[in-house]
């Protein structure tokens, strides 16, 4: 049977509690909830990119791509991407920033869900991966 592997990349901080950032298994790449936290600086609290919709939506891609070389996988590798937003006036501007980072991509985009949550004071938006990998 394949091992599992949790996934950590350098620029993320270790989870508050007991799950990983990113966990494959054979070809199977799943990354948890990410948010827009800039890259781990020790001794640093967490730190939101900024307080703008794009700010932390972009650099919430950036973290579920590390994630994703993480484990060998990119963009063209996902499946579904889960897009959680605190509010639904938020909702047109987020697919105008998703439109514009994923303008490139070779492949069929991957499928998509958003859905409206409450996340702690300041975060606007979190975002999950699922990865199949050849």
């Amino acid at each position: 049977m394949t091992e599992k592997t949790a996934l950590t990349p350098s620029t993320h901080t270790a989870p508050p509690a007991r799950f990983s950032h990113g966990v494959r298994k054979g070809n199977i790449l799943q990354v948890a909830g990410q948010v827009g936290f800039l890259p781990a600086v020790p001794g640093r609290a967490p730190t939101p990119a900024g307080p703008t919709l794009r700010e932390q939506t972009l650099q919430t891609f950036a973290n579920v791509k590390a994630i994703l070389e993480e484990g060998g996988a990119s963009w063209d590798d996902v499946m579904m991407i889960r897009v959680y937003l605190t509010d639904v006036d938020h909702f047109a501007e987020m697919n105008e920033i998703y439109n514009e980072y994923f303008a490139d991509l070779t492949v069929d985009p991957a499928a998509r869900t958003t859905v409206y949550v409450g996340l702690p004071a300041g975060l606007l938006i979190e975002i999950d991966a699922l990865a199949v990998l050849d």
